[in-house]
């Protein structure tokens, strides 16, 4: 069994209409941790964050990061939007370092290595974090619905994110910089 250091834990989330998906990492090329739960009972928020609460008491990030929903350019549902100001009273409570990072920024981050749709942010995720390339979804259509798979690259870029721009060396090399 690997030991784990709690000293750099970072957890990373992405709420999604049915659930969230998280990363947790113990460097910027080391996920530890990961996986994509749906939710589909009522109090749906509650639940999540019991969910998330969990993995905060087994784990003990020291930093939580999440998505910025401030921007009027996001288009987050309420419920999400609920949902991420709960979050931010967890870490708190928690005494957990929160990171939050918009849309815009980890689209700028990504495009520093020609990624600029979700998907080819998850392919580039996936060329470099070798346990996630098998768990990329298919290209989306217009007519489709969203794979869930999806919110696991989400929550991972966030994570990425936070690294690139804590003065963390970039897991894509120096042209990312």
């Amino acid at each position: 069994m690997n030991v784990i250091s709690q000293e750099n834990l970072v957890l990373a989330i992405y709420p999604f209409s049915r659930g969230f998906a998280f990363v947790l990492y113990e460097g910027p090329e080391s996920p530890f941790d990961w996986g994509v739960k749906e939710i589909r009972e009522k109090h749906r928020n509650d639940k999540t964050l019991d969910a998330i609460k969990e993995l905060i008491d087994r784990y003990s990030p020291v930093v939580m990061v999440i998505e910025d929903t401030s921007d009027r350019a996001n288009r987050r549902s309420s419920r999400i939007k609920k949902l991420y100001r709960m979050l931010t009273h967890l870490t708190t409570v928690e005494h957990i370092d929160l990171h939050r990072f918009s849309n815009t920024e980890v689209k700028q981050y990504f495009a520093t290595v020609g990624a600029v749709t979700k998907y080819e942010i998850a392919q580039a995720i996936g060329r470099q974090i070798p346990a996630f390339i098998h768990r990329l979804p298919r290209v989306r259509k217009p007519w489709m619905s969203a794979d869930p798979r999806q919110s696991l690259f989400d929550a991972a870029a966030l994570g990425l994110v936070f690294y690139g721009t804590k003065g963390m060396p970039s897991p894509f090399g120096a042209d990312s910089e």
